[in-house]
């Protein structure tokens, strides 16, 4: 636990020098005051509270965002120790290379924490300020906050797995760019490409809701929807939160962090300083 620790605040001084932590807060701050101001319009004709319908905005804008800064400060954990000639010294240290990764995730996760608390508090305030009865959806809230740090997580080790597979930034990078736009951008485009070809038949009845707990980013966003009882706020992809019972959507969000994690640390075993 020492060494984790250790590794793991090393990794949060790094953060705070590259300006990460000041650009995920900066980030997360600003687009959840805008959209609370934006996705506060609906509550009347939705009949749920303020807050809750901003909690549907806000898992909009975390599908999208949480995963890319995940990707952003994790592409270069592994394949920038080599490119830097760190990792034999790293490696030279009685510290296991599972215990490296739960240190730079602890660091990671400690940034991104922050960010999520410092921008959805900022929206929730502004809620309660506009309308005092909006604090019915602070457990919708609070469960968009530790859900998106558990996306953070899906993505921190899928990240470490493709720095570990490059072994050089530039490809890394390009890796985890590819993988957002799959799982984030172009894979609900295709179930809904998919669904429109089905027309009703057996894709949209059986396999859609299995493809859509298959991906951690709509696992995320039908959990959060679901919970917060504003899916008529959803569109889309979103508006199947209704038909998935939730805790189908809670076990595939919370299984798919240690798929990545096991992922990430089976490439980091192949890794040769």
């Amino acid at each position: 636990m020492n060494r984790i620790l250790a590794t793991a605040l090393c990794e949060f001084r790094i953060a705070l020098r590259n300006r990460w932590v000041a650009i995920a807060v900066a980030l997360m701050a600003l687009f959840a005051l805008v959209l609370s101001a934006a996705g506060s319009a609906p509550t009347g004709g939705l009949g749920v509270d303020r807050l809750s319908v901003i909690v549907a905005s806000l898992t909009s804008l975390a599908v999208y965002l949480v995963p890319l800064l995940a990707l952003l400060m994790s592409f270069d954990a592994i394949a920038g120790e080599v490119e830097r000639g760190t990792l034999p010294l790293l490696l030279t240290y009685p510290v296991a290379r599972w215990q490296v990764l739960l240190g730079k995730m602890a660091a990671h996760l400690a940034v991104l924490a922050l960010a999520v608390v410092t921008g959805y508090g900022l929206a929730a305030g502004a809620a309660l300020l506009a309308d005092p009865s909006a604090k019915a959806g602070l457990p919708a809230l609070v469960r968009l906050m530790w859900s998106s740090v558990v996306l953070g997580a899906t993505f921190l080790g899928a990240g470490y797995a493709l720095s570990s597979l490059a072994r050089r930034p530039s490809g890394a990078a390009g890796l985890a760019v590819g993988l957002w736009l799959a799982l984030v951008v172009l894979y609900d485009l295709g179930l809904l490409a998919a669904i429109v070809a089905d027309n009703g038949g057996w894709f949209t009845t059986h396999a859609f809701p299995v493809a859509l707990l298959a991906n951690p980013a709509d696992a995320f966003r039908l959990f959060n929807l679901a919970a917060s009882g504003a899916t008529a706020a959803a569109s889309g992809v979103g508006g199947a939160a209704a038909t998935i019972p939730l805790w189908q959507a809670l076990a595939s969000l919370l299984l798919w962090p240690l798929a990545a994690l096991a992922l990430a640390t089976l490439a980091f075993r192949k890794v040769t300083p």
